[in-house]
């Protein structure tokens, strides 16, 4: 029974990672907005809306970055009509990129500032028409040459989940949460003594050891629901 657990718990980790960057994807068309209540257990009902403006894209886009931080990150993404723009000037170290409301589900991101020549040399491959592992293996070699670079320690924080609709007083989307990414291109299990595989929920690991893309993966418990 314990390895069947396991198994669950590893596999869901993998896709929760794989399903990260909305940005590398294709378009779809988006879910029909509506507005619904919600009760909870303390009889207090909540309000939830559909993320169908530009101002709540950005909105719900900022809980992916730290809260001290919200107020000076530059955010980017598609707006509703799907271009990809600059939705908001920042600051501070942070670039949040918001959820792109042509595509199922809901998935920000929060990443330093010194990752966007790593990030957008994969939205401009996508945009090109290259495939995931063309994307892949143009970024490594690009890496591997210096064209590109991803800073060891730089960080990327992603607020996802399968719901398209949030409290619009907290900005928090329903059944969202958190996880963390920290790079180390070229890392390995060896030379960090993290495990390759998840050993269970909310501990750290290391996904594509031994790549440009090695980095640690933290996916936190899900957050207590009242």
């Amino acid at each position: 029974m314990k390895r069947i657990i396991t198994a669950f718990v590893f596999t869901g980790l993998l896709i929760s990672c794989n399903s990260s960057d909305k940005t590398e994807t294709s378009l779809q068309e988006p879910s029909a907005a509506e507005t619904v209540t919600e009760s909870t257990s303390n009889g207090i009902d909540k309000q939830l809306k559909a993320i169908d403006t530009d101002e709540a894209l950005i909105a719900t886009a900022l809980m992916a970055a730290p809260e001290e931080s919200r107020s000076g990150c530059k955010v980017i993404g598609y707006n509703m009509k799907g271009e990809f723009v600059t939705m908001r000037e920042g600051d501070n170290e942070f670039i949040v990129l918001a959820d792109n409301p042509n595509q199922e589900g809901f998935s920000a991101s929060c990443y330093h500032k010194d990752l966007e020549p790593f990030m957008a040399r994969g939205r401009a491959l996508r945009a090109e028409g290259k495939s995931a592992k063309e994307i892949y293996d143009t970024r490594e070699a690009e890496m591997k040459s210096g064209q590109l670079n991803i800073p060891t320690g730089s960080t990327l924080h992603v607020y996802s989940g399968a719901n398209t609709l949030y409290d619009s007083e907290t900005s928090k989307v329903e059944g969202a949460q958190l996880r963390y990414v920290v790079y180390l291109p070229w890392a390995t299990s060896e030379s960090t003594g993290l495990p390759k595989v998840p050993t269970a929920s909310n501990h750290p690991w290391l996904m594509n050891p031994g790549t440009h893309r090695a980095h640690i993966m933290i996916s936190p418990l899900a957050e207590n629901r009242e």
